[in-house]
């Protein structure tokens, strides 16, 4: 059962004392692909650098909602550079943050409209963040509507709003958090979601799935997204696993 690892972040300095035996469990797992996710123009060399030196890694370059008021001047002529390189499949993450609002809104806003246009400009996938702030995300998609891929990471909407960015041609990326006890709202998108608008990711070290709430997340236990999604839908896990790797091939373009 072939998987991919739509969102993580392998770069981060949590996986410093164990990197590599983190990458070889995941491959043990049957993870076959892994999408490794800047944030800042730092994680996107450290990002780069991990797509070439394991085989499963990709990179995506982009600038987080919380660090849009930190984008040096000419952070776009940057991305535009590294995009070039044939390990980096995607643009982002991007997008909005009202929860923590550690950038100013009109801030955020601008540097999302800029990064979208630039996911247009290169004809690449644009990864999104979103989180308190869909009304806006939605507003801004529905200004610039990239002609390109688009995948709300870690999707935590529910079904209303599902509907609303699958209308626009999004997909839906699920998480550890698909699994926890509480969200039913989650779970009803997951049941409902065509298989093929769907994703599954880590977003490793983050948001670990059940049982291992309270340590790090690796990208090995994506199976366990994929196993609690098929229980949910009532089809095999292999189906769910299958949609979802031809999927991410798809929308980040890897053969």
């Amino acid at each position: 059962m072939p998987l991919a690892d739509s969102h993580a972040h392998l770069d981060d300095r949590q996986f410093d004392p164990d990197r590599p035996a983190v990458l070889a469990r995941a491959q043990e797992a049957g993870v076959e692909i892994i999408v490794n996710v800047a944030y800042d123009i730092a994680s996107c060399h450290r990002a780069l650098q991990l797509a070439e030196e394991y085989a499963p890694v990709y990179a995506t370059v982009g600038v987080h909602p919380h660090g849009a008021a930190r984008a040096p001047a000419g952070y776009l002529r940057v991305l535009r550079s590294l995009a070039r390189h044939p390990r980096v499949v995607g643009l982002g993450e991007m997008g909005l943050d009202y929860y923590r609002d550690l950038s100013p809104r009109p801030v955020q806003q601008r540097v999302f409209r800029e990064q979208l246009s630039l996911a247009a400009e290169l004809g690449m996938p644009a990864v999104i963040h979103s989180r308190n702030a869909h009304g806006d995300l939605l507003a801004i998609l529905e200004e610039i509507r990239p002609p390109v891929p688009v995948v709300l990471h870690c999707y935590s909407g529910d079904w209303a709003l599902a509907r609303r960015c699958l209308a626009l041609g999004c997909y839906l990326s699920f998480a550890g958090p698909v699994t926890y006890p509480q969200a039913g709202p989650l779970q009803e998108v997951a049941r409902k979601v065509p298989l093929n608008r769907l994703l599954v990711e880590t977003d490793a070290p983050y948001l670990p799935p059940v049982p291992h709430r309270g340590r790090r997340n690796e990208s090995a236990y994506v199976a366990l997204v994929v196993e609690k999604i098929a229980e949910l839908r009532g089809i095999p896990a292999e189906e769910v696993a299958a949609a979802a790797f031809a999927n991410t091939r798809r929308v980040f373009g890897i053969c």
